[in-house]
């Protein structure tokens, strides 16, 4: 049995495919993890969703923002951006049983043997392991309700952008999605950044989340993310593990595996 870890695959199914037959995944024995961001920007999210939701157990996958997104377009609260190229998968009769799969999946993916976790964006330094575990937990529930097109409506925008405790619930559930979803640096103060999608060797005013001094799961965890494909796979700390290498950009898709940590790597076919 493998785990394989893949980053944003954001509608590249042709590299996915071919970066699993390279590995001879085998959906008896190996799980597929994806890192969030399955649609957008690539040419066939719509295969990229059925084929996680068709490998059942085999395919597993946390919520990114571009996932989140989807929900709110395909209910009509945030107009379809044609860059998005997802026209197919708005358009395709399985799309409510898809828009129902993803809402079931979480934010965050814990693997207590191998002590690794997996989030789309990351996860914010001060939280310790229980408490990343009860945020990501309570945005599933709200996903899952009845009533969860109400959390997406108001989920947009740059606040919070800080973990205050004087934040009702849907504003601490909207700031624990914009820390597993969107983060990639912080201020001094700890607040999160939306704007800089720079390498951190560009930005000097701010802070990569996986180098914010006392982040302590990262210490004892391996933080696996995608979402900054301006890393390039590259953090300079062995326990953050970064995916998303830019392939609906032209580069490429990474594929990694925990029991070899070995990356696999296709590049862009268009």
């Amino acid at each position: 049995m493998a785990n394989y870890f893949v980053g944003d695959v954001q509608g590249c199914y042709d590299e996915l495919r071919l970066l699993l037959d390279r590995v001879h995944f085998d959906p008896t024995q190996d799980v597929l993890w994806g890192c969030g961001d399955l649609v957008a920007r690539g040419p066939d999210s719509l295969a990229v969703l059925r084929l996680f939701r068709e490998l059942g157990e085999a395919g597993q996958t946390v919520l990114g923002n571009h996932d989140l997104h989807l929900m709110a377009v395909a209910a009509g609260l945030k107009k379809y951006k044609p860059r998005d190229r997802v026209t197919p998968l708005l358009e395709a009769p399985d799309l409510p049983e898809l828009i129902h799969w993803l809402r079931q999946q979480p934010l965050l993916h814990s693997i207590k043997k191998a002590k690794l976790l997996l989030s789309h964006a990351g996860v914010p330094p001060h939280w310790d392991l229980a408490t990343a575990k009860a945020r990501a937990k309570a945005v599933s529930r709200t996903l899952k309700s009845d009533h969860y097109l109400d959390f997406i409506a108001q989920m947009y925008g740059e606040k919070p952008d800080r973990d205050d405790v004087e934040l009702d619930e849907m504003a601490r559930q909207t700031y624990t999605v914009n820390a597993l979803t969107r983060m990639r640096f912080l201020h001094p103060d700890g607040a999160l950044d939306f704007a800089s999608k720079r390498p951190p060797e560009e930005e000097h005013q701010l802070m990569p989340w996986f180098r914010y001094p006392g982040h302590t799961l990262l210490q004892s965890h391996r933080l696996v993310f995608g979402h900054w494909a301006a890393l390039m796979g590259r953090t300079q700390n062995a326990n953050a593990i970064a995916l998303d290498t830019g392939c609906c950009w032209g580069n490429h898709l990474t594929l990694w595996c925990l029991e070899d940590d070995q990356r696999h790597c296709q590049t862009a076919l268009a």
